[in-house]
């Protein structure tokens, strides 16, 4: 039978934190690694009985308390993931932010409107980092911007155009 893993003693600090982290933060797992600090410093639980809880199992439960023994909050993080590294750089995403808020025809495109595909195709020939529409998209959303569908709107030259228009929508009333 494998030994039950106790919590070290924390500082007040820390357990402030670990209380902030558990009933403020918006990652899921963050939160319930805090939740399995707090159940082992508050109510001396095992790792079992903390498993059943956060319906876990025993060895999670045991890594995470370890990794808090170990490194303090800190350790209730991701570690950084084996991976490509991002194409997108921060140059790129800046000129993409600059890219969209100009028309696509002051460019020398041929088209009067941006759509993401667009754009990432636009981005691609003058950076040669090819992107998909998603990501695109996710990069304009970091910056607060957002592609709607264009508002197409009929006016017309015509001083009498708006006097027309209601005319016709009050025969089209009746």
């Amino acid at each position: 039978m494998i030994p039950p893993i106790r919590v070290r003693e924390v500082s007040a600090e820390e357990r402030k934190a670990l209380e902030r982290l558990y009933h403020e933060t918006k990652d899921v797992r963050i939160r319930q690694r805090a939740q399995i600090i707090l159940l082992a410093l508050e109510q001396g639980l095992i790792a079992r009985e903390i498993a059943l809880i956060v319906r876990s199992d025993d060895e999670t439960v045991r890594n995470w308390l370890k990794r808090f023994n170990q490194a303090g909050i800190d350790g209730l993080s991701d570690e950084p993931r084996a991976g490509a590294p991002s194409k997108v750089t921060a140059a790129y995403r800046q000129r993409l932010g600059e890219i969209v808020r100009h028309r696509p025809r002051a460019l020398g495109e041929a088209y009067s409107l941006w759509t993401l595909q667009r754009l990432a195709d636009y981005m691609s020939k003058e950076t040669s980092i090819r992107v998909t529409h998603v990501t695109v998209r996710q990069i304009l959303l970091e910056q607060g911007i957002v592609l709607s569908r264009p508002q197409h709107t009929v006016s017309s030259p015509d001083p009498e155009y708006d006097l027309k228009k209601r005319r016709l929508k009050s025969n089209e009333q009746t």
